[in-house]
């Protein structure tokens, strides 16, 4: 994947270990995240997603687990198309403010094949032993 370093500060995204399924991405600038608040990080970076893949950023576990950190929308999702840079909205849902400093671990990346369907408008959908039972309907647990 193609990688814009677009600030002095900006890191390559790398894999902590040879394990790694997800990529680290840093951030440029220091900040601070309060507690029941959110605060936008800029990471210096703008990609170019290959063709049939998606860029999809996550928290960081650790962030979650130990903080109570994570990202404001939940997934970031990155289209081979946008040519921007990312960035990260971080939200504290601890007790006590988390300060980030520049080239702090903010973010992780995965890279994923993508596929687009083509929608059909029908009348009728196919039955299914489940049809349209919803939450809980496949069992207790």
């Amino acid at each position: 994947m193609k990688v814009k370093l677009l600030h002095p500060q900006a890191q390559m995204p790398e894999y902590a270990t040879d394990g790694s399924i997800a990529f680290d991405i840093r951030t440029v600038e220091a900040g601070d995240v309060l507690p029941l608040s959110a605060t936008t990080f800029s990471t210096g970076l703008a990609v170019e997603v290959p063709e049939g893949f998606g860029l999809f950023v996550f928290s960081r576990s650790g962030h979650g687990f130990k903080n109570g950190l994570r990202l404001c929308n939940g997934t970031g999702l990155i289209d081979a198309d946008y040519r921007g840079e990312i960035k990260v909205r971080i939200h504290n849902d601890g007790r006590v403010p988390f300060s980030f400093e520049p080239g702090d671990r903010i973010a992780q990346g995965l890279l994923l094949p993508i596929s687009r369907v083509a929608f059909q408008q029908v009348e009728d959908l196919t039955d299914t032993e489940r049809g349209a039972g919803g939450f809980g309907s496949t069992g207790v647990k």
